[in-house]
């Protein structure tokens, strides 16, 4: 059995039997509960510090686990209704109320009910994370010496000299900053190179975390639409000239929703435009980690190709591991990388050093490699399998004319006589999670959409069925 589900369902078992002891009565000892339960020492000793956490059961050292004194009564709540008028008393100056909608964000953070198909997640299905490796690697971080000091501020020089290896054309470890995985990063590049009340140009959809932080740091985004070979030069170009912004936020590679990668020659524009209306150029890189097996010669980062600094490059190994494995990196040149690390070290310091300890020796090990292939592959068959599933039995949520070679998604357009808010509803009551489009438009959406993720899923079985369930819904509305 699994070593997590053998804790939680040790946990459980002790927690159901704790009436059996009377406030400070001692349970059985560790070895009692070892020959009880055939469960290793490591798994009793987990399992009893749930329980310690949850103020349920003391440990004494060398004396055992006790049942713990039952709680005081919870104090009376008080009132904190004066906050509302504190919260809005001091944005009724501001140009844009900073006031965060986070629930785009949460959509793909939150869990679903049990038995639920989650198509709406944002991350790896654990069976494609590097569970072992990673293990493994924090194991190794955490004998290194020095590994619990104080690392760099700008992060450890090995990891930025990696980072700036993966990026590639000439940038150097000095113009990489660690940061705490890509959103982390975002949030420092778009409060270093914005001015509240100021216009920011966003793709059309996009991200909505990214969206969450522009508002968050008082930034108007601007939509420019965009089609399968990415934004649109001729509307970058005019938004530049109509709005005086200074910053145009971009996912050149498996753009998050739609999957489009810019094509070479608007790549070539996005910067020449850019440099031309004096702008920095945010290039969230995110799914690099996340090409198909199929997916051929990626083309490389914006920053690779960029001597002037406009680019300011972010990425993350998180998509590619673990949701906890919150390691990134901004790469920039010039003047604009002395604020970046201002705001860097003012939010959070630095990234604990394990962490980055432990990211360099999962990205330098053997494993690291086979674990890229086999995402690769494990999404591609995800990828054809939902594809082949949506086509066979939900022809009407019609499938991107390129079918995406990496990322993680599929963005499907609803028919007009589909509520998007009523599917979702529906979708739940069937079964199966998915992601509304509303929250990837800063404006109003152009019609109903939703977001289909084929990453967080055990495998084809469960795509099938969640596919299935997704028909229901769409039935129980069209019926």
């Amino acid at each position: 059995m699994h070593e997590r589900s053998s804790v939680a369902e040790l946990a459980n078992s002790l927690r159901s039997q704790l009436n059996r002891y009377p406030y400070g009565g001692k349970l059985p000892s560790s070895r009692a509960l070892v020959e009880q339960y055939r469960v290793s020492p490591v798994t009793v000793t987990r399992a009893l510090a749930r329980l310690a956490a949850e103020g349920l059961v003391v440990t004494r050292p060398g004396a055992g686990a006790f049942r713990a004194e039952p709680r005081t009564a919870a104090p009376a709540a008080g009132d904190t209704s004066w906050q509302e008028l504190a919260l809005s008393a001091d944005t009724a100056a501001e140009v844009v109320p900073r006031a965060v909608d986070a629930s785009g964000v949460l959509v793909t953070l939150a869990a679903p009910p049990p038995g639920v198909v989650e198509f709406n997640g944002g991350y790896l299905h654990p069976s494609l994370q590097p569970e072992r490796a990673l293990a493994a690697a924090l194991a190794r971080a955490g004998r290194r010496p020095g590994a619990w000091g104080r690392p760099p501020a700008d992060g450890l020089p090995e990891l930025r000299e990696w980072f700036a290896r993966e990026i590639g054309g000439t940038v150097t470890a000095a113009e990489v900053l660690i940061t705490a995985g890509g959103q982390s990063a975002l949030t420092t590049a778009l409060r270093a190179l914005g001015t509240p009340g100021t216009p920011v140009l966003v793709e059309s959809p996009t991200y909505p975390g990214m969206l969450a932080v522009a508002r968050a740091a008082g930034l108007r985004p601007v939509p420019v639409p965009a089609d399968a070979d990415g934004v649109r030069p001729d509307l970058l170009e005019a938004a530049f000239r109509a709005t005086g912004a200074r910053v145009f936020v971009c996912q050149p590679l498996f753009q998050n929703p739609t999957g489009a990668v810019l094509e070479g020659a608007r790549r070539r524009e996005v910067l020449r435009i850019a440099r031309a209306a004096g702008a920095f150029v945010v290039e969230d890189d995110f799914a690099r980690r996340l090409a198909h097996e199929d997916a051929g010669p990626l083309p490389a980062p914006l920053a690779a190709d960029d001597p002037d600094g406009v680019v300011v490059h972010v990425c993350s190994l998180t998509k590619v591991t673990s949701a906890s494995l919150r390691v990134g990196a901004l790469a920039a040149r010039g003047p604009v990388l002395e604020r970046l690390r201002a705001i860097q070290v003012v939010d959070s310091f630095f990234v604990p050093r394990p962490l980055q300890e432990a990211a360099l020796e999962l990205v330098g090990a053997p494993a690291w490699g086979r674990h890229l292939r086999q995402v690769a592959a494990g999404l591609r068959s995800r990828r054809d399998a939902l594809a082949t599933a949506l086509a066979g039995s939900l022809p009407e949520l019609a499938l991107p004319s390129r079918i995406p070679s990496g990322g993680y998604h599929f963005w499907l357009r609803l028919p007009d006589t589909l509520d998007e808010a009523a599917l979702l509803s529906a979708a739940l009551r069937a079964g199966v999670a998915v992601a509304p489009g509303r929250p990837y438009f800063c404006a109003e959406p152009p019609g109903g959409h939703v977001r289909l993720s084929f990453a967080g899923v055990a495998g084809t079985a469960e795509l099938a069925e969640g596919v299935r369930r997704l028909r229901t819904a769409v039935d129980e509305l069209e019926n």
